[in-house]
């Protein structure tokens, strides 16, 4: 118990991931800080949560919390890259960016994703059928 109440004020010290920070979806005035082709869509703080559980990083995961840009988007996670003596927790991620690019590129790969990736695979079958539409269109 007395460990918690150490570790509860040091949060405000861990660093601040928000979704919008990985999202294709966003454009960088938006708020995304990664390369379009490396980030992810629509990425959620449980994802981001799990991730950083699986690299083995102190996660904090604040419901309440909102992107200033985008307040209506609610959720951040607060993550611990290093431990009090300065040695890092995971010693492949030794900065907010590279922790930004490695969990961008693992939540595609989340298991909570597979089941919706599969809509998307029969949805791109029907966009080439689609687009032959529109091209039926432009011919009348």
């Amino acid at each position: 118990m007395r460990r918690m109440e150490g570790e509860l004020p040091n949060i405000k010290k861990w660093i601040v991931l928000y979704p919008v920070y990985i999202n294709s979806k966003k454009t960088v005035a938006e708020g995304r800080r990664i390369g379009l082709s490396k980030a992810c869509e629509n990425p959620t703080c449980a994802e981001i949560g799990d991730c950083c559980s699986y690299l083995k990083i102190p996660f904090a995961i604040e419901i309440d919390k909102a992107y200033p840009r985008d307040f209506m988007q609610r959720g951040r996670v607060r993550v611990l890259l290093k431990k009090e003596d300065g040695t890092l927790y995971n010693p492949s991620i030794t900065s907010r960016k590279s922790l930004m690019l490695r969990v961008a590129e693992m939540v595609p790969r989340h298991h909570g994703r597979a089941k919706k990736q599969e809509p998307a695979s029969t949805s791109a079958s029907a966009g080439p059928s689609n687009k032959s539409g529109k091209g039926g269109r432009k011919k009348r």
